[in-house]
C-alpha cells in the first residue's frame, strides 16, 4: 500500500481512499482509490503473489488533458500498465476518468 500512496502523492492531486468524508471534498481535480478486487497467483490451495485490482478515479469538472496527462505519466514512469475509461456523472455535473491496474498492494 506504501508503494501506491507514493505514486499517488507524485501526482500532486489531492486523494483518498473509496470517498472524501461529506463536506471535505476537494475542489476538482481529485482522486478516490479503491482496491476492488484481487487476482491473486496461488498453486497448492495456497497464495502465492498477491495481486490487487487498483482503481484510481479521476475526478474533473471540465475534460482536462493536462491534468489526465500528468496521472498517467505518473503511472508510466512506474512502469504501470493501465486500462482507461471515462463517463460523465451528470448528478455530480463530474467527470469521471477510471484508470485500473494490477499490482503487489
Amino acid at each position: 500500500m506504501d508503494e501506491l500512496i507514493a505514486i499517488l502523492s507524485e501526482t500532486g492531486i489531492p486523494f483518498a481512499y473509496d470517498h472524501f468524508a461529506e463536506g471535505e471534498s476537494p475542489q476538482p481535480p481529485f482522486i478516490c482509490y479503491l482496491l476492488p478486487a484481487s487476482d491473486n497467483f496461488s498453486a497448492d490451495g495456497k497464495v502465492y503473489y498477491k495481486v490487487n485490482v487498483v482503481n484510481i478515479e479521476l475526478y474533473t469538472d471540465t475534460k482536462d488533458l493536462s491534468v489526465e496527462g500528468n496521472v498517467e505519466a505518473v503511472l508510466d514512469r512506474h512502469g504501470i500498465f493501465y486500462e482507461k475509461t471515462e463517463v460523465w456523472i451528470e448528478s455530480e455535473k463530474l467527470y469521471e476518468v477510471l484508470y485500473t491496474f494490477e499490482m503487489e498492494v
